[in-house]
């Protein structure tokens, strides 16, 4: 949090926009679809890309239009001492979230271990064979991504992170417009990149692919839980040094 007080705006957005473009919608789902077998159906992928960039294109105007008016009185009221407790409930909440999000997580492997299949799995397998079915419309592939969407927007910090930075700072309205066209955009450059590399090197990316996609569906919880415990612990680290509360581990 500190260094996202102090870095200048487009670095900080840049920043959480590359940790959003490793999410399930933005990245997961892209990489199922490149490594499904047969050739790559690139037009399709990019339907899929691009309607998720509109959708969070979307969701931050909307942000913004409603935040712009009041953005002044929400931080005169977060640095009051009401509102740094506030803060600090907010950043404890987000630290306990991560912990369940891990121990559900656990909990997760130990079943797969035991033989039980993952839902995760079997839901992007199946969205990756309704975008790739031959019969499938360009309506089907913006279905997914809007679905995709949907679930996940809850849960991306980051863009929230970024979208309060953006509706907080001094630009113009159309600078701001300017800033979140850019952040979506990077959002799904992870994803635009190895597309890129599925389609020149074919052969020397589909392992690597792979491998980085049987990765993620292993870890994304797992990293999910890192955020929420890192993000939880920043925020309460802040709001207790602006309390002067020298809480255990959060530093002064």
């Amino acid at each position: 949090m500190d260094f996202l007080d102090t870095a200048p705006l487009p670095i900080a957005l840049a920043l959480l926009a590359l940790i959003d473009g490793l999410s399930v919608g933005t990245l997961l789902i892209p990489l199922f679809f490149l490594i499904a077998p047969g050739r790559v159906r690139t037009g399709r992928i990019l339907t899929y890309l691009a309607t998720i960039t509109a959708f969070y294109l979307a969701i931050g105007a909307l942000f913004l239009l409603g935040l712009v008016n009041v953005i002044d009185a929400a931080g005169e009221v977060l640095e009051s001492a009401l509102g740094q407790w506030l803060v600090l409930a907010v950043g404890v909440g987000l630290f306990a979230a991560g912990m369940l999000v891990w121990a559900a997580d656990a909990r997760r492997k130990r079943l797969a271990a035991a033989g039980t299949p993952l839902p995760e799995t079997g839901r992007i397998v199946r969205w990756r064979e309704r975008v790739l079915d031959e019969r499938a419309s360009g309506g089907a592939v913006m279905g997914v991504a809007l679905a995709a969407g949907l679930i996940e927007i809850a849960g991306m910090l980051p863009y929230l992170i970024g979208m309060t930075m953006l509706a907080g700072s001094p630009l113009g309205m159309p600078e701001r417009f300017a800033y979140l066209a850019g952040y979506c955009v990077v959002m799904v450059l992870p994803a635009l990149v190895l597309l890129a590399a599925r389609i020149i090197a074919a052969p020397l990316v589909a392992e690597p692919l792979e491998r980085l996609t049987a990765w993620f569906q292993r870890t994304g919880a797992e990293n999910t839980s890192w955020i929420l415990c890192i993000i939880g612990f920043l925020v309460a680290r802040a709001a207790a040094k602006g309390l002067g509360i020298p809480l255990p581990f959060i530093g002064s």
